[in-house]
């Protein structure tokens, strides 16, 4: 019985033993091959680190005006007589726009007319009398007082009848009339808009902290949207002044192109651009990685030891390199430090990445990136 027993307990502790040892041995099997096992390799596409001729811009949104730009209105008060113009017609400075009703004004006129050339013609007489010695000083400078006097009644009476007549301050185009023939109209009522459209400007605002990089004829762009800046110009002038409500630098700029395409009050896009700086250099924006711990790139590099290589691609791994950015404008960065000219970073597929770890190059999938050379003043 004893003998069974022994026996039984052997075999039960071969079998156990067995059983252990094959987990150990399954578990040792399964960490070599994990761990001899070759990292497959990445598919990512590349482009290299260039050094270009950067524009750094400073870009604002600024509102169209005319070089010119008033609101008529008439001087006096009373009824239109005539109304001279239409809806954006081409007026020439001094143009008369609006005639008042000026039947008293021109029936006062004529009487001091008649009453001035009276008194002239008294005077006239008094001179002549007193050559002959007949005639007193004091008539004759009686004689000049009541003609100065009626004169500058005509005078008066003739700035009174022109205030009567509404004319262009200068040539330009007129807007829709507000006004009809037979309304009564007084000063502050608007007749219409006259606009110089020969010449456009535009008014807008940038942070104070650019303002040691602005100074008069700096070229600008200006357009409806940021990808079609299609006019141009200079800056004509800086406000001295910082708004200290805003902390805002008011700035005007001309507009020399527009053609027509652009009207007073309008809403554009405008970009100051300052002077080029070469040897910048830049990756496209995909390239960046942000982190906690910092920007980064993958820098794709040859392997230094076979455990870095696929069988696909043997020899080129993906080394996760820390990077100092700046600028960033038209789909590129710029990069102070970290990497140099010629460098070969991945733009896509970062996600899967490690350091170190091995990748395949297809550029056939690149992303569209554009390299403008511009940037953002900051």
């Amino acid at each position: 019985m004893v003998k069974r027993f022994l026996i039984a307990l052997v075999l039960v502790a071969i079998v156990g033993g067995g059983l252990v040892g094959f987990n150990m041995y399954r578990d040792e099997a399964i960490s070599q091959f994990f761990a001899n096992r070759p990292r497959p390799a990445v598919t990512v596409s590349t482009a290299k680190v260039e050094s270009l001729v950067w524009t750094p811009r400073i870009q604002a949104i600024g509102t169209v005006g005319a070089a010119r730009g008033v609101d008529l209105t008439v001087e006096t008060t009373g009824i239109v007589q005539d109304v001279n113009f239409g809806a954006n017609d081409r007026v020439e400075e001094g143009q008369v726009l609006v005639v008042l009703d000026n039947n008293v004004q021109r029936a006062d006129l004529e009487a001091a007319r008649a009453k001035a050339q009276l008194d002239m013609q008294v005077l006239t007489r008094a001179q002549e009398l007193l050559k002959r010695g007949v005639g007193s000083e004091t008539a004759v400078e009686s004689a000049q007082a009541a003609a100065t006097a009626s004169a500058s009644q005509v005078a008066k009476l003739e700035a009174v009848l022109a205030q009567k007549e509404l004319k262009a301050p200068f040539s330009g185009t007129i807007g829709i009339p507000r006004v009809e023939k037979g309304q009564y109209i007084a000063p502050g009522n608007t007749v219409a808009t006259l606009q110089d459209l020969d010449t456009l400007r535009a008014d807008f605002s940038v942070p104070e902290q650019n303002l040691p990089l602005l100074k008069i004829g700096l070229p600008v762009r200006y357009g409806l949207s940021e990808d079609s800046l299609d006019f141009s110009g200079k800056i004509t002038g800086i406000e001295p002044r910082v708004d200290p409500q805003t902390r805002l630098v008011a700035l005007r700029a001309e507009i020399t192109d527009a053609g027509g395409r652009l009207s007073p009050g309008q809403f554009v896009q405008v970009r100051v651009e300052l002077p080029a700086e070469g040897n910048v250099l830049v990756v496209p924006q995909t390239a960046l990685v942000t982190s906690l711990y910092g920007d980064y790139l993958f820098v794709v590099a040859p392997a230094e030891g076979k455990g870095d290589a696929s069988e696909d691609e043997p020899g080129l791994v993906a080394r996760q390199v820390f990077v100092k950015t700046g600028r960033r404008a038209g789909g590129v960065i710029e990069v102070v430090s970290g990497v140099s000219v010629g460098d070969e970073v991945v733009t896509a597929g970062q996600n899967r990445l490690t350091n170190n770890g091995p990748v395949t190059v297809d550029n056939s999938v690149e992303p569209a990136a554009t390299r403008s050379g511009e940037a953002a003043a900051q």
